[in-house]
């Protein structure tokens, strides 16, 4: 995970009409085949972020922007949206805005079209996405006949389709069942884990980014106020208190463990890491 794939510059965007802007003086570089979550309250600038890796941010939104985006090398105010579609594809929060076909082939296959890829590459193409996603020989099928969770999944296969390099969820589990966003969760991590995609991910669910985030990155009033591995982000409690971020719960509790007493090496941030922080401790404390 050496290679540079997205380098932000000193980014700044203020939507039109509004006096605050989005994004302050971002700087940021993702590394081909890292799994990045973004996350910070509401009103932080996480979708603004996510939608300048693609170019959405500046192309299709009404706005001024000052810094510049970088994919591939690829200056995103130079290049459309959908000539960046093959580097970075995008799923946003709600899976029925992006769905729009009558059946899940021709949902699969209406950016592909656009894009002129030949029939048979095509078909190649949907057929390998689905596997991936565990939809196949649901081609026929309705997309409003899926669940939640297979209508989310179909919208990474659509992204999927066009080879990007770079996959950038935007709140993808907001709208769905537990089960759902087990299934969305799954997906993206053996695509980060088994193909080596990038994954960009803008998460409220903690204990998810705990078990698989690389990197960490906390928004606040448009600015990155703090970035490190899900370790020294998670057990930094009063730091994700003071914006507004709540840490996982295995965190919580062994904080509050310790202010009554008890003491351990570290703070654990998964269920895990829980596991082996409270044997150690229970290791420790018998005579």
């Amino acid at each position: 995970m050496t290679n540079e794939i997205i380098r932000i510059e000193n980014l700044t965007y203020r939507y039109a009409h509004t006096d605050k802007p989005a994004l302050v003086d971002i700087n940021l570089s993702i590394k081909q085949g890292e799994y990045l979550a973004i996350i910070g309250p509401c009103g932080a600038g996480k979708t603004s972020l996510a939608l300048s890796l693609n170019g959405i941010v500046p192309h299709m939104t009404v706005g001024e922007m000052r810094g510049k985006v970088f994919v591939e090398g690829i200056d995103t105010t130079q290049s459309q949206v959908c000539d960046l579609a093959h580097i970075v594809g995008m799923v946003f929060d709600n899976p029925e805005y992006q769905l729009s076909q009558s059946t899940v082939l021709s949902e699969m296959a209406i950016g592909l079209e656009n894009i002129g890829v030949p029939r048979d590459k095509m078909l190649i193409r949907i057929a390998e996405a689905l596997e991936i996603v565990g939809l196949s020989g649901l081609e026929e099928r309705s997309p409003l006949a899926l669940s939640g969770g297979q209508q989310q999944r179909l919208a990474i296969a659509a992204a999927l389709s066009m080879y990007p390099k770079v996959l950038v969820l935007d709140e993808p589990t907001s709208n769905l069942d537990p089960m759902g966003k087990e299934e969305v969760f799954s997906v993206a991590a053996q695509l980060n884990r088994e193909n080596q995609m990038t994954v960009v991910i803008v998460e409220h669910e903690v204990e998810v980014i705990a078990d698989y985030a690389d990197r960490v990155i906390v928004l606040d009033q448009g600015q990155i106020v703090n970035s490190g591995n899900v370790n020294e982000i998670f057990s930094d409690i009063d730091s994700l208190e003071r914006v507004g971020i709540r840490p996982p719960q295995v965190t919580a509790i062994a904080s509050g463990l310790e202010k009554k007493g008890y003491h351990f090496k570290n703070l654990p941030v998964t269920l895990d890491g829980a596991d082996a922080t409270f044997s150690d401790w229970l290791s420790r404390s018998r005579p």
